[in-house]
C-alpha cells in the first residue's frame, strides 16, 4: 500500500476529516465537473511566478535554492503544460498566512507561493529558500519537517493531486505523524528530494531535484487524501 488511509489517528485531523459514510453518486451528468471546470494554458501563467525570492522590495533571508524535476504519468511519460503549484514556510518556519501565530518572524520579502506550467518535457523549475521547520501542535513537542507543498492540477479542479516534498536527511522525519502515514517506506522515499549538484549554481543556489508520479501505479508519488 503506498497510500497513506484516510483515517491515521497519530495525525489528529484525519479523525475530524476522515470520511465516515460511502460516498453518494452524483444525481447529474459526473462529467460536467470536468467540462465546466477551468482550463489552465500559458496566458494565465508568468514566467516570475516560479521565482518566489523576487517580486519584492529585497532580498528574502534564508538558504536559497532550485527544485526541478518531471511530472510524469502512470507510464512514465511527461506530463506537458500542466500547473504546478508550491506554497512552503519561510525559513524560519513561518507562513505568511493569518492563521499562523507561530512566534517565528515573519519576512517581508517572501509569500511562500509560486507556480509554473511544465515544459514539454514535463519539467518543471523553481527558485525558492529552504524552508525551516516548525511546531504544529499536533501532539506534545510536534515539529513538521522542512517541506515543499505540491499541487498539480489537469484541466479542472477535481483533477489535482497535492502532496509534500521534504528534503534529504531531516532528523524529523521518524517523528512525524504525516510522513510516517505513508504504510509503505519505500514509498515515503519518494517524497523525499534528492540533492543535485548538476542543478546548484555555483556561489548563487544549491540545487534539488524531485519528480512527481501521477496515477495508480507502484512508483506514484503518495498523495493528501485526508
Amino acid at each position: 500500500m503506498t497510500q497513506p488511509p484516510y483515517l491515521y489517528p497519530g495525525y489528529a485531523s484525519t479523525v475530524l476529516r476522515a470520511p465516515s459514510h460511502a460516498p453518494l453518486p452524483m444525481k447529474d451528468d459526473p462529467e460536467a465537473a470536468e467540462v465546466t471546470g477551468p482550463v489552465f494554458g500559458h496566458e494565465d501563467v508568468d514566467p516570475h511566478d516560479a521565482d518566489l525570492t523576487t517580486g519584492h522590495a529585497g532580498e528574502p533571508l534564508g538558504e536559497r535554492i532550485i527544485v526541478t524535476g518531471r511530472i510524469l504519468d502512470s507510464s512514465g511519460r511527461p506530463v506537458p503544460r500542466t500547473l504546478v503549484e508550491i506554497w512552503q514556510a519561510n525559513a524560519a518556519g513561518r507562513y505568511a498566512h493569518p492563521v499562523d501565530r507561530h512566534p517565528a518572524p515573519l519576512d517581508p520579502n517572501f509569500t511562500g507561493a509560486g507556480r509554473c506550467l511544465t515544459d514539454d518535457e514535463g519539467r518543471y523549475r523553481f527558485v525558492t529558500i529552504k524552508p525551516g521547520a516548525y511546531p504544529w501542535r499536533n501532539h506534545p513537542n510536534a515539529w513538521r519537517p522542512a517541506h515543499i507543498h505540491f499541487s498539480v492540477f489537469g484541466t479542472a479542479f477535481t483533477q489535482r493531486l497535492v502532496t509534500q516534498m521534504y528534503f534529504p536527511g531531516d532528523p524529523l522525519f521518524a517523528f512525524d505523524p504525516i510522513f510516517q502515514s505513508v504504510p509503505d517506506p519505500a514509498a515515503r522515499e519518494r517524497l523525499v528530494s534528492a540533492f543535485d549538484l548538476d542543478v546548484t549554481e555555483p556561489e548563487w543556489a544549491l540545487g534539488y531535484r524531485w519528480d512527481v508520479v501521477l496515477g495508480r501505479t507502484p512508483l506514484e508519488t503518495p498523495q493528501e487524501d485526508a
